[in-house]
């Protein structure tokens, strides 16, 4: 019994300390929901206390007459559901940068402090927002009449480019009344049920909607009017009516609203794809963004667009600065127009520097190269529905991407330039078809063009008409001179003349050189030169060709894979020891090698002594067994234990040679999840005297490459530089073999690795390739799913079943040549009992390394028996 009180004694005891605790917790929830409630009352109270020029941010000596920064005021009517999503993104993108000011519209119990915020008193969040409208714009009438020119009535769905917005409203009159919008007068569904007469519109309120003061002085005392006479559940509508009725203008008829004040019908995908297109580009305002993510991403769009035009506006001013001192005749080496006068208020010592005049400025020609002999000229390529080029190694292929974009952008800015006026004309041109071009590229001067257009000219004022047209387009693309300017560290050295960062314009060396002779110039200006080109070669010295001792550097892994070829491998290994071991000191090495009873052991045997030479570095092997496959044996290597998550691979063949410069760019071009390298290497051709090769009887060999006794071309000590030149060897365009990596990025789970079912060699490249390309598309699914709503960027859960793609980075890809990886030519031998894809890429590769276009030109020409085959064949084949 003493057993059983004392157990029910502790269950009481428990049970009162429970219920003690629970009250102690109930009492501080309703104090913290009390102090909460208290502080969003101070808040609302703060917030109604503030006068209507502090909402704002207005100072009360602020007006037209006397500020820049009163041109227009923009109303954008909200939800409180919305004013920590959609309200503060146009608040944060282009609300602090309208010519004048902003203030959010909402409910009466809306409350955001760090928000230009008016509640509307007795206004509600219901749809249709009738009374809201109306009481906006009353509100603004209030207390802003006197201090805007212009009043403009917004959604928070709407994406405004303000510079765009000051322009056009500067060009107009504010003073008369206007009422400025696209017009509508609602779609078929809505036919008979506005209550409009015939020659009645309204503006639509989605992309915006734009009165000048005498337009709002004239509707406001009215507003109590027409809110009690309502004819139909648009809000638009109804502000339209009463413009018209008390007011007495109509929205405004215009051909190019449809285009200034842009709204797209994709609904809540909008705005979701590709920014790059004429309705973007020439819109003043875009409906509907629904999304904050697409508000942002749209307004960092918009920032690009603005940077490329001061860019072209400073380069307009820097012609009108040469064109200025050449008719002043102030050498061109003088930065002064006059002794203590110079022509920027910052030289070259500065990070405030403008550029040099005279190489910014100079003036575009068609004419900039003149070739003085036959070499010198660049062929040209054809545009059509595909792309046609006389030296390429796909005479007619596809066109590139990236072609297609730089001709759209150029499209684009040419039809732009041709319809600037197109207002005041009463016409427009709209661009239909590219027909077929030429274009060339001069890596030293730039990009020349030829483009037969298909264009529709329609005439909107007096005699309508849709006429059809060409026109043919001459454009050259210039690029500027070369100029090389140091920077270190945020640090930018003086110019190599200035005894001084600061130095007087007026200093002796300044006046030396203002009145040099032309030699005098011409020695001065290759001195700098010199210096300059000094400087930068002990910066990149300094700052990765030749790391400094302590430098931290992440480690490579070359992953080999090995089926016999114990001879190339020897070749390959003294490579790896004269760079990796002795220069490089990161590199690691990773075989992985099918077995086979003749060679393994000797290769086995080599890299166990190259290992027990060098001890600390990591040279490691594994050995499969069956039927060869190089996306398997790449598989078991990077999966292997013998190289870390952090550790870079680079996937590379035996055939290749690789100096110390190789290792530096894969470093330098591997971004941990950002992006990954795939490097266009040098292919040697076969280098077997011209005479052998298509002759009769020949056969390719079975064999290693034949040993000679002297080969200028092949380099006895890896970190001499091989010599490339278009007799010797190709650019692989078309290989995908050698690619760099971090290992934790090859492991990702949505990459899905290399395919481990293609037996042999080849297409296992390919098929890892698309794989990347398939990665890089989820950010698309990625904007379709906020778009949908399955996904928010800005919430870490993920809401709504099936859930978007996860947010992981894409892996982008980069190439370019590289001329330090040089593929060593051996004979290649085409097995028939290959999968057809891979065998008609083995023929392709073979094909390539026969020779040069010339060396076969020249060999085919020469050659009677060539020649003899040739027409018997065509003879054979008969007519067509």
């Amino acid at each position: 019994m003493g057993v059983v009180s004392m157990t029910q004694r502790k269950k009481i005891l428990y049970g009162l300390f429970g219920i003690i605790v629970g009250l102690c917790i109930g009492a501080l929830l309703r104090n913290y929901r009390t102090l909460e409630i208290v502080s969003m009352c101070n808040t609302i109270n703060s917030i109604k206390q503030k006068s209507a020029l502090d909402i704002i941010g207005l100072q009360p000596s602020e007006l037209p007459t006397n500020s820049q920064n009163n041109l227009v005021f923009v109303g954008v009517m909200t939800a409180k559901d919305f004013l920590q999503g959609r309200a503060r993104a146009v608040y944060e993108t282009w609300g602090k940068r309208v010519p004048g000011k902003i203030a959010f519209f909402s409910s009466q119990d809306s409350v955001a402090p760090d928000l230009p915020l008016v509640a509307l008193k007795g206004v509600d969040d219901r749809y249709p927002p009738q009374k809201k409208s109306f009481m906006m714009l009353h509100y603004m009438y209030e207390h802003y009449i006197d201090r805007f020119e212009w009043f403009a009535r917004a959604d928070d769905d709407v994406y405004i480019r303000t510079d765009r917005l000051e322009k056009f409203l500067r060009s107009i009159d504010s003073s008369k009344p206007q009422f400025i919008g696209q017009a509508g007068r609602g779609n078929s569904e809505d036919f008979g049920l506005l209550s409009l007469e015939f020659d009645e519109n309204f503006c639509m309120g989605g992309p915006g909607v734009i009165m000048s003061r005498e337009t709002l002085r004239r509707v406001a005392p009215h507003i109590p009017t027409c809110l009690k006479n309502l004819y139909s559940t648009h809000e638009d509508v109804e502000v339209g009516r009463c413009v018209q009725k008390f007011a007495g203008i109509p929205c405004t008829w215009n051909y190019e609203m449809q285009s200034i004040l842009h709204h797209n019908s994709s609904g809540n995908r909008a705005f979701s794809g590709n920014l790059k297109s004429k309705e973007i580009h020439s819109a003043i305002t875009l409906h509907p963004v629904k999304k904050p993510a697409f508000m942002y991403r749209l307004h960092a769009y918009m920032l690009g667009l603005q940077a490329q035009e001061l860019r072209q506006e400073s380069l307009l001013l820097h012609r009108d600065i040469a064109q200025m001192t050449a008719l002043l005749q102030i050498p061109r080496i003088n930065k002064n127009l006059a002794p203590g006068v110079p022509i920027f208020p910052e030289d070259e010592s500065s990070t405030g520097y403008l550029g040099d005049h005279n190489v910014l400025g100079a003036t575009p020609d068609l004419n900039r190269h003149r070739p003085r002999t036959l070499d010198e000229l660049i062929e040209w390529d054809f545009i059509a529905k595909s792309l046609y080029s006389g030296m390429h190694p796909n005479p007619k292929r596809r066109t590139e991407s990236s072609l297609k974009e730089g001709l759209t952008d150029v499209i684009r800015e040419i039809m732009e330039h041709i319809n600037n006026f197109s207002r005041q004309r009463g016409r427009v041109i709209e661009f239909r078809e590219l027909l077929y071009g030429y274009m060339r590229v001069n890596s030293l001067y730039g990009q020349d063009l030829i483009l037969d257009l298909l264009l529709v000219y329609k005439k909107y004022r007096g005699k309508k008409m849709t006429v059809p047209v060409r026109r043919h387009l001459y454009i050259q693309r210039s690029f500027t001179e070369i100029r090389v300017r140091e920077i270190v560290d945020g640090v930018v050295p003086s110019h190599a003349v200035t005894t001084s960062p600061r130095a007087s314009p007026s200093t002796d060396a300044t006046r030396h050189y203002s009145n040099a002779t032309g030699l005098d110039r011409i020695s001065h200006r290759v001195k700098s030169l010199f210096n300059g080109l000094e400087r930068l070669t002990d910066t990149l010295a300094n700052n990765g060709l030749s790391p400094s001792p302590g430098t931290h550097r992440d480690r490579i892994v070359l992953v080999i894979p090995l089926s016999g070829r114990s001879e190339t491998f020897m070749r390959f290994l003294r490579n790896f020891e004269e760079v990796a071991l002795r220069q490089d000191g990161a590199t690691d090495l990773l075989v992985s090698m099918y077995v086979e009873p003749v060679e393994t052991p000797m290769i086995v045997a080599l890299l166990d002594n190259l290992k027990a030479r060098y001890p600390d570095s990591r040279i490691n092997y594994l050995q499969l067994y069956g039927n060869f496959s190089r996306g398997v044996a790449l598989d078991r290597a990077i999966k292997s234990s013998h190289c870390n998550p952090e550790d870079i691979l680079f996937l590379i063949d035996v055939d290749m040679v690789f100096t110390v410069q190789s290792l530096d760019r894969i470093r330098h071009n591997v971004i941990r999840h950002r992006q990954i390298y795939l490097p266009i290497v040098f292919s040697e051709y076969d280098p077997r005297a011209p005479s052998t090769i298509l002759s009769p009887g020949w056969a390719p060999p079975t064999t290693e490459r034949p040993k000679t006794g002297s080969d200028p071309d092949r380099p006895r000590n890896f970190s001499i530089p091989y010599r490339i030149t278009n007799d010797n060897g190709y650019f692989r365009q078309f290989g995908y073999g050698l690619v760099g990596i971090y290992k934790a990025d090859l492991l990702r789970p949505d990459l899905k690795g290399f395919s481990t079912d293609i037996t042999g060699w080849g297409l296992e490249d390919v098929k890892f390739l698309e794989n990347v390309i398939a990665l890089n598309q989820r950010g698309n699914q990625r904007l379709q799913a906020i778009a949908d709503g399955r996904w928010d960027p800005f919430v870490a859960t993920v809401q709504d079943a099936p859930g978007p793609p996860p947010p992981s980075e894409e892996l982008s890809i980069f190439r370019a040549p590289d001329p330090s990886l040089v593929h060593i030519f051996h004979p290649i031998h085409c097995d028939t009992s290959l999968e057809e894809a891979q065998y008609k890429m083995c023929l392709g590769t073979k094909a390539n390394t026969i020779g040069s276009y010339s060396m076969l030109h020249d060999r085919f020409t020469h050659s009677q028996a060539l020649l003899m085959f040739a027409r018997t064949h065509s003879q054979n084949r008969g007519p067509g």
